[in-house]
């Protein structure tokens, strides 16, 4: 009984940790004009369909790496589609001269100190990566 008991608890804390690294946060600097984004906006950002900001001005994008999972939980939440879709879209946006796919960063710190910085950028970190620096647009979970 208390081998079951603690598998139950290993399997639980495994989905509680799964669940803390699906919170993702569309983040912006705190000079930013944009204060909020709908997911459908956050889309068309980062599928290369608009480069505008709401509340005006260009938005240049930041991205996680392939191999992060914050990035799969974003594209697959925000946009309904796979990386490998993304990278599809960009890469015929890129060959028609219609686009320049987001910067791609190392980390969530960097995404965060490079946003902080210019309030023209976007990024989205891991939830728990925010703090007064940014100013978080939108929460995915």
């Amino acid at each position: 009984m208390k081998k079951l008991h603690s598998i139950a608890s290993v399997i639980f804390l495994l989905g509680i940790s799964h669940v803390a690294q699906a919170q993702i946060a569309i983040v912006a600097s705190q000079k930013s004009t944009a204060n909020a984004i709908t997911a459908e906006q956050a889309s068309a950002l980062f599928l290369g369909k608009s480069d505008q900001l709401p509340g005006g001005g260009s938005a240049l994008l930041l991205d996680l790496p392939e191999s992060s999972p914050a990035r799969d939980t974003f594209y697959s939440k925000v946009t309904g589609k796979s990386q490998s879709q993304v990278k599809a879209s960009w890469a015929r946006l890129v060959f028609s001269g219609k686009g320049t796919p987001p910067k791609e960063l190392p980390n969530s710190a960097e995404v965060k100190r490079l946003v902080a910085a210019n309030p023209n950028l976007i990024g989205y970190v891991e939830k728990g990566a925010v703090d007064g620096s940014v100013k978080v647009l939108l929460s995915v979970e």
